[in-house]
């Protein structure tokens, strides 16, 4: 069973023996349980229930995977693979209350909107599906007494912090204008924070709250046009990387499988209330230096990097331009470790991508 292909994609295959392969996490504690996780044809959600899939059939752990989806058809060209070895289907609207009558012992809540043009175009539905889904999620883990829940956060809800103290640390927070429509999904992701921390106070839900730095990896969808994919792109080409800002916003990223593995070891360790920075600081710098980086690993693409700054950037709806290297110490306290540096990053994405053309 440990030497299934569950992916056509080699480079997707092997990240998913990778979370599987890992001593990092006490897959004991998992064995026999149920996990229920919404957002679960995203990035993040699905990468976690095929992870969780694999691991339980290489260990022999009888994980049963609930992927809570809005779209059956796109669930099931995703798992596929995966329907006969512990992963279910449940389809339903995380702004409605939430429905099952299988036990749940574990939640990852990871639906959110994610598309930056959509936190303009659709601040109020950006606002009111973090906020309502949370609230449904938290009150089924009450209903279903669960033993932990995650909530998956961002490193946007620090908002703007001071470039003297860039360095930034579960309790440091910066400046966001709630007035301001961008920030209708860090302000979002604040309050739904707000909400899990009441939850955990008042009706005792082992709710703990991740914020990722900006994940990427083998798995993004063929649609994703956020600055990392763009780049990739261009490199695969051979065309220019065209900035639409002066790149000097510097921020922390992540690799998909480091993530995953970070919001595994928040599950099964972190203290409830809590939030937890997942994060690998190696990989800090600009959107500039990261292009300039990947211009320097491929010189035989001929690419070059261009500016064209429109005046109306704001309607694009990039984030407000900042330095913040989120510090993962805590969390590698309790033993996780990102492993995946930058180039490593890029390489694996790009292969992934070659491999899905």
């Amino acid at each position: 069973m440990a030497n299934r292909i569950w992916e056509k994609n080699k480079v997707l295959q092997e990240d998913l023996e990778r979370i599987a392969a890992s001593e990092q996490i006490e897959w004991e504690m998992l064995a026999g349980k149920t996990v229920l996780i919404t957002g679960a044809t995203g990035l993040i959600g699905s990468l976690l229930a095929r992870g969780l899939v694999c691991a339980s059939r290489t260990r022999g752990l009888d994980i049963r995977v609930l992927a809570f989806v809005r779209n059956q058809e796109k669930a099931e060209r995703i798992f596929g693979n995966y329907l006969d070895a512990g992963l279910e289907i449940v389809t339903g609207d995380v702004t409605k209350p939430v429905e099952t009558l299988a036990p749940v012992d574990y939640i990852f809540h990871t639906a959110s909107v994610t598309a930056s043009k959509d936190f303009v175009d659709r601040p109020v539905e950006t606002i009111l599906t973090t906020l309502k889904g949370t609230e449904n999620l938290l009150e089924f883990a009450k209903q279903k007494q669960v033993r932990g829940m995650v909530y998956l956060s961002s490193m946007e809800a620090y908002g703007v912090v001071d470039e003297a103290h860039y360095n930034v640390r579960e309790t440091d927070y910066g400046y966001i204008d709630p007035l301001k429509v961008r920030s209708s999904y860090s302000e979002g992701k604040r309050m739904a924070e707000g909400l899990c921390g009441a939850y955990a106070h008042e009706y005792h839900v082992p709710v703990c709250t991740a914020r990722l730095a900006q994940t990427f990896g083998a798995g993004i969808a063929k649609s994703e046009n956020r600055v990392f994919a763009q780049f990739a792109h261009s490199i695969m080409d051979g065309t220019d990387i065209v900035l639409h800002t002066d790149g000097s916003k510097a921020h922390c990223y992540c690799y998909t499988t480091d993530a995953v593995l970070g919001l595994l070891t928040v599950l099964l360790k972190g203290k409830s209330g809590e939030a937890y920075n997942i994060s690998n600081q190696e990989t800090f710098c600009s959107i500039r230096e990261m292009a300039e980086m990947l211009i320097r690993e491929y010189p035989e693409r001929g690419s070059r990097l261009i500016f064209d700054i429109p005046e109306d950037a704001d309607k694009f709806g990039y984030a407000p331009t900042s330095r913040m290297l989120v510090n993962s110490e805590k969390l590698r306290g309790l033993g996780w470790k990102a492993e995946i540096g930058l180039p490593q990053m890029f390489d694996r994405l790009m292969r992934y991508m070659a491999q899905e053309d």
